[in-house]
């Protein structure tokens, strides 16, 4: 696969290593002359000392044989500057960084696929950390709903039952003795220590995670906050 990573800084440098690294061919463009030396010096890949919102720096970049092209700036008027100059020239994937929320709609009515900035999704793990600590992982899906993983506390109300209700579905089990993950059927039995992915269509509320016996979200004063 070829790709153009645009931006060397935070969330570019990573990406370049795991791009390089999982054999990938990768375009750099960085703008700051000192990066674009340091990635060049440190990674397998070409590097463009240039301005990625000039089209001919693009095409300088192989956007004519590119798989996908990654914008990472810390600017996103200049990763949709970026965005839709890749979209013009064809480049099949445009995949962008975006860091403010209000910005999101206009990346997404232009077609491009966006992450938030990661440094938000940290920071709103860290609080889920200390809000709902009995989540082990969690995704958000639309507003509301989202899937995470929680383990069967002992004397839950969902132990030894095979349902948990309408808004709410196990998707997966990890059980200490079972050599894979199981598949929930109609009449699996959830034990005490399971580790279970969990779909809520309401969100991983205290409501919910009362369920799998974890009453200590309500204790830490969550008003149904919902990251």
């Amino acid at each position: 696969m070829y790709i153009i990573i645009v931006g060397a800084g935070d969330i570019g440098t990573p990406l370049i290593g795991i791009a390089t690294g999982a054999g990938y061919e990768v375009v750099v463009i960085e703008n700051d002359p000192e990066k674009a030396d340091e990635i060049a010096s440190k990674y397998d890949c070409m590097v463009l000392n240039a301005d990625a919102t000039v089209k001919e720096t693009l095409v300088d970049a192989g956007s004519d044989r590119a798989d996908a092209i990654i914008t990472t700036t810390d600017q996103d008027a200049t990763n949709v500057m970026v965005s839709l100059l890749a979209q013009e020239l064809g480049i099949p994937d445009v995949v962008s960084v975006v860091h403010s929320p209000e910005h999101m709609n206009l990346f997404r009515q232009i077609g491009v696929n966006t992450m938030q900035n990661p440094q938000r999704l940290i920071a709103e793990s860290l609080f889920r950390s200390v809000d709902r600590p009995s989540i082990v992982d969690y995704m958000r899906v639309g507003e509301v709903a989202e899937v995470f993983e929680i383990t069967v506390a002992e004397e839950a109300p969902i132990a030894g039952k095979t349902l948990v209700g309408d808004e709410t579905l196990i998707v997966a089990i990890e059980r200490e003795d079972a050599d894979a993950p199981i598949t929930p059927r109609g009449q699996t039995r959830i034990e005490t220590g399971d580790l279970l992915t969990v779909y809520s269509g309401t969100g991983a509320t205290p409501d919910v995670t009362d369920i799998f016996g974890h009453y200590e979200d309500q204790e830490n004063g969550s008003n149904g906050v919902s990251l």
